[in-house]
């Protein structure tokens, strides 16, 4: 897709800092990186976000992730790693090329998590009741 950057950076009309490439995926820095070794690692097929990418792309770009996260972490000296996805605008997404964040983290770096909220076993019960409903398997 011509306009789609991460389309672009994968033909090499948008310059990026590869970290890894193989016949499937491609990880590269995140030119706004939380913390240095931020990277991105995306399906080289387009596809919108999680909710649009094959279970094959999705699978090898996890595949990836996985490899890649501890090489980041020990390349950095990192004390943790998060593995980080969003998708749809809502959620934090701002290219609408599906792809995760491998962000070396640090204690004491002084970033949190999300905000978390209590809830009562009969909320988590509807819930989960709710999203079973709705899986094929």
């Amino acid at each position: 897709m011509e306009d789609c950057i991460f389309c672009n950076i994968l033909t090499g009309s948008i310059p990026s800092h590869r970290v890894y490439e193989d016949e499937y995926t491609y990880a590269f820095l995140d030119i706004h990186p939380v913390h240095e070794g931020h990277t991105l690692v995306i399906p080289k097929v387009h596809a919108e976000d999680v909710f649009d990418a094959s279970s094959e792309d999705w699978s090898r770009t996890m595949h990836t992730v996985h490899m890649l996260a501890p090489k980041i972490k020990e390349a950095t000296s990192a004390d943790g790693i998060n593995i980080i996805v969003n998708n749809k605008r809502p959620a934090g997404q701002l290219v609408d090329h599906v792809h995760v964040h491998i962000v070396p983290r640090f204690a004491n770096d002084g970033l949190v998590g999300f905000p978390q909220h209590d809830a009562t076993p009969e909320t988590l019960a509807s819930v989960a009741n709710d999203i079973r409903k709705r899986i094929d398997v």
